[in-house]
């Protein structure tokens, strides 16, 4: 268990990779979380979930009152970014749900971090650099302590530029939207179609748009389109690659 804190102010270059990287960028809903965790898995490898961070940054700034639902709040760019220095973060493996459990400020966050709503703060303030620059160090840092497979939208383009493997996962905004509302619908929950697609575009609008580290493949990444394929084929794919590259499998 590591508990990492952001700092915006320390200017240090990047350190150098001392273990293997992977890095699996793309959007929200193209299959990333899955595949990086049974990467992890099978490789023993640590997992970072970049866009937690994000997540995480965004309900915290949405509960302090930095910005609203809708996003249509200015953001007061000096207090978000005191906010997210101030952010003590903790990530847990959980071998049993197959997910990170996170822990801010000794607090377990809830399933609410993964939500559509908090993906939208998440993408909000995402845009700001100096809140990417306090982030970037921490995810930089886990580089140096064992190998890892990074999930992200910017990974392999800004954060691990001379990562192993990059590879960068996307789908159509129609084949996430239906994966969500399948995801809603087996956890009991209502799910909007439409509702869901339009929140996806907007994201996606935000994010390849955004001047600070705009989500988009690295030159040298394997892209992959998941729209018509299962986790395994995805799994499979990308396991091929690291081995192409190599990465050793335990198994």
């Amino acid at each position: 268990m590591t508990a990492f804190t952001p700092d915006a102010n320390d200017n240090r270059d990047m350190p150098s990779l001392r273990y293997p990287v992977i890095c699996i960028d793309g959007p929200s809903g193209a299959g990333k979380g899955t595949v990086t965790w049974r990467l992890a898995q099978a490789l023993g490898y640590q997992l970072l979930d970049s866009g937690a961070l994000y997540r995480i940054v965004g309900l915290k700034a949405f509960e302090a009152g930095l910005l609203d639902t809708e996003g249509k709040q200015s953001i007061d760019e000096a207090a978000l970014l005191a906010l997210t220095k101030s952010l003590q973060i903790v990530f847990e493996p959980n071998s049993e749900s197959g997910r990170i459990d996170i822990i801010v400020n000794g607090g377990k966050i809830g399933e609410q971090v993964r939500n559509e709503t908090v993906g939208g703060y998440a993408s909000q303030v995402a845009v700001y650099p100096k809140v990417r620059q306090a982030l970037l160090k921490l995810q930089q840092d886990m580089a140096t302590q064992s190998g890892l497979v990074a999930d992200g939208r910017d990974m392999g383009t800004v954060v691990f530029p001379d990562a192993d493997v990059k590879v960068y996962l996307t789908a159509s905004a129609k084949a996430r939207a239906e994966r969500r509302v399948t995801q809603l619908l087996k956890a009991g929950q209502t799910a909007d179609f439409d509702a869901i697609l339009t929140t996806i575009k907007a994201r996606d609008e935000r994010d390849e748009n955004r001047e600070a580290a705009p989500s988009k493949p690295a030159e040298d990444a394997l892209v992959l389109d998941s729209s018509n394929l299962d986790a395994d084929a995805v799994y499979e794919l990308v396991k091929r690659h690291c081995q192409d590259k190599g990465i050793c499998f335990k198994q």
